[in-house]
């Protein structure tokens, strides 16, 4: 699609300001996003199932729990290795495999009767292929959204990773009472074929990013792919941007204890439970919009450090004790600046050469689920002795302290390209 430029005037590619109907008007990305939806839907779905089969064939907690730690596992372990796959193999290939191999997996969890190692097994695996999927797929949005248009249909994105979620955790429950786990899981398991079609019919074939000479072995991509992150000092800045949601995450893993401290006998527990979990996705889908419609693509990027400390900064509030709805606008406030993620996202991508995306890619979304994992664990140990209240606090705290470091870094850093290209310094 052309932009029409206006008469007498010369505008730079960065500073053209997409919209969300010019980026839905493409095709590639529609496909993208629908099938990203689908799946995740499914995804919701059969997290609810699953819970519900363990427990009620194994009727104990722990191994409902572990289980559940399995999908945090595979991802830590086994992604920094298997994202380099959307690097050596053309991505939609990539994706399409990992589509048809989980459908399969989850088709045989969703047979009654299946031992519980093998079920264990086969959630491992379903996991596992999600990190060269989810690498493949980011890798290949810069190609379908060039400029401004991918930070748009990021947010976009974002917007409907959290809706999805809510409304797959809202209404999981109400269907798995309808139709029984199995079912939910077989339902999860034509989520992925569908998935599958829509990329075959709406994404067009691409070669291999990395297809000339002979092909690095996955460990040498993997070093490779560290030195790249972690030697530049800009690509490290916002790596550790983009680990910082680490903080303000914490909460959601604690909504449960938190609810009852809340408890004043007019809404139930559990009511207030998915309010709290509610609130943050809530106020992410708000900030991911606002951020992508209104906010210039350069006055992103100087925004982001504010952002990143106001993404923390509500959390400090929980020490004064408040009242549920002053905890649910600070958690909503708190989603709102998670949106310098975009920015984040954005810069990291027009920095990383588009031949390395995925091995890129996937070593940050590794470090995603362990900083997540790490957190609520750590939170929950420290919530046993101290309680909800002051451990929400001591993480905003943290939060904060980290983002303004990051803060000054990543300005320092923009000053010291700038002066280098000659250019005026960033404010």
């Amino acid at each position: 699609m052309r932009t029409r430029r206006l008469p007498g005037r010369h505008r730079r590619a960065g500073d053209h300001h997409a919209t969300y109907g010019e980026v839905i008007a493409i095709s590639e990305f529609r496909a993208l996003w629908y099938g990203q939806g689908l799946s995740l839907l499914g995804d919701q779905l059969a997290q609810v199932a699953l819970a519900v089969l363990v427990y009620d064939r194994t009727g104990s907690a722990l191994a409902t729990a572990a289980v559940y730690a399995l999908t945090y596992l595979p991802s830590i372990v086994g992604g920094p290795l298997l994202a380099g796959l959307a690097d050596r193999f053309a991505r939609r290939g990539v994706m399409l495999a990992c589509d048809l191999i989980r459908a399969g997996l989850v088709a045989l969890m969703a047979l009654p009767g299946l031992p519980f190692w093998l079920l264990c097994g086969l959630v491992f695996l379903v996991v596992l292929l999600s990190a060269p999927f989810s690498a493949a797929r980011a890798a290949l949005l810069p190609e379908v959204l060039e400029g401004d248009r991918y930070v748009v249909g990021s947010a976009l994105q974002n917007m409907t990773n959290q809706a999805v979620q809510m409304l797959g955790f809202a209404a999981g429950g109400a269907m798995i009472a309808t139709m029984g786990p199995y079912r939910a899981l077989a339902l999860d398991a034509a989520t992925f074929l569908g998935s599958a079609l829509i990329l075959v019919t709406g994404v067009r074939r691409r070669p291999a990013a990395s297809c000339d000479g002979p092909r690095p072995s996955m460990w040498t991509m993997t070093r490779a792919g560290a030195r790249l992150v972690f030697g530049d000092r800009k690509l490290r800045t916002l790596v550790l941007f983009a680990w910082l949601c680490g903080f303000y995450i914490l909460p959601e893993g604690l909504a449960a204890p938190y609810a009852a401290q809340l408890y004043t006998g007019t809404l139930p527990v559990p009511v207030i439970t998915g309010l709290l979990m509610a609130a943050m996705p809530l106020g992410t889908v708000v900030g991911a919009f606002v951020f992508g419609r209104f906010v210039s693509p350069a006055r992103r990027l100087r925004m982001m450090g504010w952002l990143a400390m106001l993404s923390c900064l509500p959390l400090v509030v929980t020490a004064l004790r408040p009242p549920l709805a002053v905890v649910l606008a600070a958690w909503v406030l708190s989603g709102i600046g998670g949106a310098y993620q975009l920015a984040a996202n954005a810069a990291f991508v027009q920095r990383v050469p588009a031949e390395r995306r995925g091995q890129a890619f996937g070593l940050v979304q590794s470090g995603l689920m362990a900083v997540q994992g790490a957190g609520i664990l750590l939170g929950g140990l420290a919530a046993e002795r101290l309680g909800p209240e002051p451990v929400i606090a001591l993480a905003g705290v943290m939060g904060v302290t980290c983002a303004a470091v990051l803060a000054l870094i990543w300005t320092e850093s923009r000053r010291d390209e700038a002066a280098r290209a000659g250019a005026p310094a960033p404010t």
